[in-house]
């Protein structure tokens, strides 16, 4: 456990292999994600439920991460496949062309709204940035354009707006089929994609309620609109995901790393676990090894205080899944040596509303005042240890929990392990003992450690934390 942060990995064909994914959880995976872009409700299934068999297999609790498709603003298909655009050229997007009927000079799109969102002066980016052009007319259902930045273009490439703009809802007909499968196949998060208000979270959160689900909600930061109300959007959700693969193309390039930063800082204000995603090894898809660059972007997303980095079509459909994951783990390692170094000496702004965040706080405050070892925290929400992992420090919290679905969440939380743990007893001459065992039996403390022990006086009360107590770790007997 010399690792805090933690590592989301996606599932995809390189992982199918039952030998692959135990190979890489014991790598370092601490959650895995199911992309609901791809493949259908059994294929996700499928790997849901081979991924609890690795974990189980292992011996680690593993989270699992849905994530939704949102809508797919996309250009249809090209009659002798794809294309290459001059600059200068005239291009039309055609929302009435036949799907199948592009060529130089046009090609379909499957966003119906598009001719409704664009006005002449408008730059659309395609293949992710690849491909700019600029609106020149809007003529009925054709947006008619010309090629500012060219090259080849294929089918179903993506389509952004610079600077954003485009209407379409977060949350698809698809969406909502999907939230139904993830509510049934039991989900511990669910990442909303193209989030524009907290609106679309408490939609999302709604329908997962109504399913009979219990997710937590990821705010994927990936569209300009977010922007206007990411304070609003950070506080709907219960975590936040940096996307930023179409976050990158709407706003610019130059813009993205200051706005990394800027949401990590708020979802930590918050006190919202954080995510960064897209690209961050994406060479390890076809290379045994990572780019120094690659290597600098994950240990930078790490120092600017994310809870997690994430992995995509590295570990979906790439040569190496588990030599990338012993990668990004070995990055992580390295950049926490230098972050830790750097004590996290801050205080909290303003008042406690809660009576367990008051508790977190004061632990971490005497944790980083004492030689304590460990800090162990009886919960069944988690919400303690969340409190807790927002303070950077290279203390452990244990989460001890009888919840399933707590020792899941808290897999999120950086710095918090989680432990099967059901308090029988809840007197002090059984309870700590029995705390110490399981610390001792587990190689988690040595005799004579100070750990620090954080509970609730009314046992199965969530978010009932009112106490901490500070004990040397002692042998029965």
């Amino acid at each position: 456990m010399s690792r805090h942060s933690k590592i989301v990995a996606t599932l995809g064909p390189a992982t199918d292999d039952l030998d692959v994914l135990c190979k890489a959880l014991q790598a370092g995976i601490d959650l895995v994600r199911v992309n609901f872009s791809h493949g259908k409700a059994e294929d996700h299934a499928r790997r849901v439920a081979l991924a609890r068999k690795a974990s189980a297999q292992v011996g680690r609790y593993v989270g699992i991460l849905g994530d939704l498709s949102g809508p797919k603003i996309r250009i249809e298909r090209f009659a002798s496949g794809p294309v290459t655009l001059r600059e200068g050229a005239v291009f039309v997007l055609d929302t009435a062309l036949d799907p199948d009927a592009g060529d130089e000079s046009q090609v379909g799109c499957s966003y119906q709204l598009l001719p409704k969102d664009v006005a002449a002066g408008d730059v659309l980016l395609l293949n992710d940035g690849l491909i700019a052009l600029r609106v020149e007319a809007v003529e009925g259902t054709r947006v008619v354009t010309r090629v500012q930045l060219g090259g080849e273009l294929g089918n179903h490439k993506g389509l952004n707006k610079q600077g954003g703009g485009l209407s379409a809802g977060a949350l698809t007909d698809k969406d909502r089929r999907d939230i139904v499968t993830a509510a049934g196949l039991g989900l511990d998060y669910l990442a909303v994609s193209f989030v524009q208000s907290a609106a679309d979270i408490e939609e999302a959160r709604s329908l997962m309620r109504s399913a009979g689900g219990d997710c937590g909600i990821v705010a994927k930061i990936e569209r300009t609109e977010a922007l206007t109300d990411l304070e609003g959007i950070v506080r709907a959700s219960d975590a936040v995901m940096v996307a930023r693969g179409d976050l990158g193309v709407e706003v610019g390039y130059a813009e993205l790393t200051g706005l990394q930063k800027r949401i990590i800082r708020l979802a930590r204000h918050l006190n919202r676990p954080v995510i960064t995603a897209t690209q961050m090894m994406e060479s390890m898809i076809v290379n045994p090894v990572p780019t120094r660059a690659e290597v600098s972007d994950v240990a930078n997303a790490i120092m600017d205080g994310s809870d997690a980095v994430m992995l995509s079509a590295e570990t979906a459909v790439g040569k190496y899944p588990v030599k990338v994951v012993a990668a990004m783990a070995q990055v992580i390692e390295g950049a926490e040596k230098w972050e830790l170094a750097r004590r996290d000496l801050s205080d909290p702004d303003g008042e406690f509303t809660r009576t367990d965040e008051a508790i977190a706080h004061a632990v971490m405050y005497t944790a980083r005042h004492l030689d304590v070892r460990a800090i162990v925290a009886l919960t069944e929400s988690g919400s303690t240890a969340l409190w807790m992992s927002r303070t950077r420090s290279g203390i452990p919290i244990y989460a001890f929990s009888r919840q399933g679905s707590t020792r899941r969440r808290v897999t999120l939380y950086r710095g918090v392990y989680p432990i099967d743990f059901d308090v029988t007893d809840t007197h002090p001459d059984v309870l700590y003992p029995t705390i110490f065992s399981v610390l001792l039996r587990r190689g988690l403390a040595q005799e004579g450690d100070l750990v620090i022990i954080t509970k609730g006086e009314l046992r199965g009360v969530k978010g009932g934390t009112n106490t901490m107590k500070i004990l040397r770790v002692t042998r029965e007997g």
